[in-house]
Order: C-alpha cells, then sequence, then structure tokens
C-alpha cells in the first residue's frame, strides 16, 4: 500500500492542473497521486474532430503563476474581438482587446493538444505518480486518513482525497455527496467548422430563438461551433449530411464570416446544470466539473473549474507551511468558504443568461435587447459582465 499526501481521482486538465500547482506551490514537498481512467492519446485528434476549450485572460495569468501557461500559449489562438448579437434584432455588443489594452480577452485551446502538455508535465514530476488507464473503486475514511482502493488492484494510502473526475463523479456517488441538477431543455451540438473569411481572432456569441450559437477562432483559421437547440431537434440535426447541417447553421449564424465551408464531426451532449451538495467532506475536496456544470453561454466551465485548482492549491500550501493536516477542516474549510461567492454568482450568472436569451416572450426581449444596446454605448454596464468573461474574479 503506498502512501501519498493528496490523492486526486481525474487525471484531464482541472484533476492535472491541480497536482501541478501542488507540486509547484508547496516546492515539490508533496508527494501526489493522480488517477485517470483514460490514456491520453499520444497521436492527438488531427484536424476537425478535436474539441476546444475557452480560457478567460484570468485564466492564463493562473496558469503562468503554475508554470502552465509558456507552453500552452504556443498552442494557443487568441480571441481579440467578441461579438455579441441577438438574431432578427437590433442589440449588440462589441468587445476587443485592443480597446482594453489586453493581449487578449481569452483564449482557444485545442483538448489534444492541451492533454500532451498536461500528461508530459505528469509523468516528467518525480513528486507525481499517475496511475492511468485505472479508475478509483473504493474510498474508505478514517480519523487520520483515507484509503483508496484503485480497479487495477493497486491501494493508496492519503491525507486528501481530491474528486475532479467529471460532472458525473463516481468519487462523489462513492462518499455519498450528493449533486442537484437542472435540465437547461437544450442540447449543445459541437463541431470545427471552416469559413470562407478569416475569422481574424474574432468570437462570436448570437442569441436564438432555441438557444446560444457561440464560434470561437481555432488555429488553421477553424472556428469551434457549439449550437444549442432543442433536444427534440437533436436526432434531425445530427442526421443531416454534412451540405445540409452547413445551410442550416448558416440561416441560423449569418454571414458575418461569409459562407460555412467545411465542417468536422458533429458531437452532441445535453445540458444540464449540475452542482455538488458539498464542496468538502472528511478528508475530501470536490473541484471542477465534479464540483459543478455549468451551461457553455458564457464560456465560464473550466474557468471556474481552475479558480478551484487555485483556491484549493494556495489553501493546501499554506497548510503545509504550517505543519498543518491537509485532510482537516482547518485546511478545507478555508476552501468552502472561498469558493462559494464565486461559484454562486457564475452559476446565477450562466443560468440567468440562459433563461434571458432562450425566451422568445416580447417583453424580454425587448428588454435584453434595449441592455445590449445600452452595454454598446456604456462601459459601466459592460464592466461586470467584462470582469467575469475575462476571469478577473476574486477568489
Amino acid at each position: 500500500m503506498k502512501q501519498y499526501d493528496v490523492v486526486i481521482a481525474g487525471g484531464a486538465m482541472v484533476g492535472a492542473c491541480l497536482a501541478i500547482a501542488l507540486d509547484e506551490l508547496t516546492q515539490h514537498q508533496l508527494h501526489i497521486a493522480v488517477v485517470e481512467a483514460v490514456a491520453a492519446d499520444q497521436h492527438g485528434h488531427p484536424g476537425y474532430d478535436a474539441r476546444s476549450i475557452a480560457l478567460s485572460h484570468g485564466s492564463s495569468r493562473l496558469l503562468d503563476a503554475i508554470q502552465l501557461w509558456p507552453a500552452l500559449a504556443k498552442v494557443a489562438t487568441a480571441i481579440e474581438h467578441i461579438h455579441v448579437s441577438d438574431r432578427g434584432h437590433a442589440g449588440m455588443v462589441e468587445l476587443s482587446a485592443q480597446q482594453l489594452a489586453v493581449d487578449a480577452l481569452g483564449y482557444v485551446i485545442e483538448l489534444a493538444d492541451a492533454g500532451k502538455i498536461f500528461h508530459h508535465q505528469l509523468a516528467t514530476r518525480p513528486q507525481i505518480d499517475l496511475f492511468c488507464p485505472a479508475k478509483v473503486e473504493h474510498i474508505e475514511r478514517t480519523q487520520a486518513e483515507a484509503l483508496v482502493r484503485l480497479n487495477t488492484g493497486k491501494r493508496l494510502r492519503t491525507k486528501l482525497v481530491v474528486a475532479a473526475d467529471g460532472a458525473t463523479s463516481h468519487c462523489c456517488d462513492l462518499l455519498h455527496i450528493g449533486r442537484d441538477e437542472h435540465d437547461f431543455e437544450q442540447v449543445a451540438v459541437i463541431a470545427n467548422i471552416t469559413t470562407a473569411k478569416p475569422h481574424q481572432g474574432q468570437a462570436f456569441e448570437r442569441f436564438t430563438k432555441y438557444g446560444p450559437v457561440a464560434l470561437l477562432p481555432m488555429a488553421q483559421g477553424r472556428s469551434s461551433l457549439v449550437w444549442c437547440i432543442e433536444p427534440q431537434q437533436q436526432a434531425r440535426i445530427m442526421a443531416l449530411s454534412d451540405a445540409q447541417f452547413l445551410v442550416e447553421l448558416q440561416a441560423v449564424f449569418g454571414w458575418r464570416l461569409g459562407a460555412l465551408t467545411v465542417v468536422g464531426e458533429r458531437h452532441c451532449y445535453p445540458l444540464i446544470l449540475r452542482q455538488s451538495q458539498r464542496l468538502v467532506s472528511h478528508r475530501t475536496a470536490v473541484i471542477g466539473n465534479a464540483a459543478q456544470t455549468l451551461h457553455p453561454i458564457a464560456g465560464q466551465g473550466f474557468n471556474l473549474g481552475l479558480r478551484d485548482v487555485m483556491t484549493l492549491a494556495e489553501e493546501i500550501a499554506a497548510g503545509v507551511q504550517r505543519g498543518a493536516d491537509i485532510g482537516l477542516p482547518t485546511v478545507l474549510g478555508r476552501y468552502r468558504e472561498r469558493r462559494l461567492p464565486d461559484r454562486q454568482a457564475t452559476v446565477s450568472m450562466t443560468a440567468g443568461l440562459v433563461s434571458l436569451f432562450a425566451n422568445d416572450n416580447p417583453a424580454l426581449v425587448a428588454g435584453r435587447n434595449l441592455g445590449l444596446m445600452t452595454m454598446s454605448l456604456s462601459n459601466t454596464l459592460q464592466a461586470p459582465l467584462l470582469r467575469r468573461a475575462m476571469g478577473q474574479v476574486k477568489r
């Protein structure tokens, strides 16, 4: 039975970030295990089959603090402009990095590229052991420690277990940490798109009758599509030929990037807000999508999860410095207290935007368009939304 200070269930971006942040912030004092079910694809996912993630400006600064940003920056596409509009109505907001005096409003990174960087980091840090492919099968907690059994038969002893294993966290289920769910009654269609006009670092979010459609700039002139549709449309949309799909998407998105010319492999998933009922339990902390899974309307999911990561890592590092047991409430309670306000504000903002923009009530349509037009003229009204969108949020 191997002894660790921290065992992290989940080795995707959030879990890997936590392991690296702990290693950096404690100056390599902790022995860390990362348990990941899916082996990294060393060949990546070339071209149109790769999914992407949006990083806020604030997230790039957090990643820089743990020495990850220099490598990620090489595979990141900068978002230099954001264009927000309401289909069929006059309301519109345009934001630019130049106007805000920053290098970029955010960045888009393909998950395959990020995965290679994170797995290289995990493999080359002596204090981190990666168990992959492997799953946490059983957790037993005593007063003094937690005992973790993997499906490979390996057993690990630790002071702290961190659940970073996604929206339907098996780790949380094992620990009887419940989750609340709200079905948005929308499905997100994900694909990569090529357009006739170059995107020039522009991101678009367009609100439609049934939900938002977003295009984010990617490498090689492509854009990453998130198209929210009604569940009853899913089978029909997914069955369309590529040419038919592009015609329907063009009608919804418009011609701001010219003709939509190529679409890659399509994926879809239901949009459900999930929140764990607790962020901490005895010798346990919950982070990332295991803690909360958001609607993609404002691109906040990973950015909120990264703020979980950095806050937990800071509190653990502070606990190590003062010689505290990092699995006890003196450390974990501070993580919970710091995260709850940001978590609630971000969940409320994203859910509120869904309610406001996925609604065809004439009074709401008029009100939101007036709001968009007013925001386009007023820096004061833009500021709160911008701060959260750019990740400039108190942790």
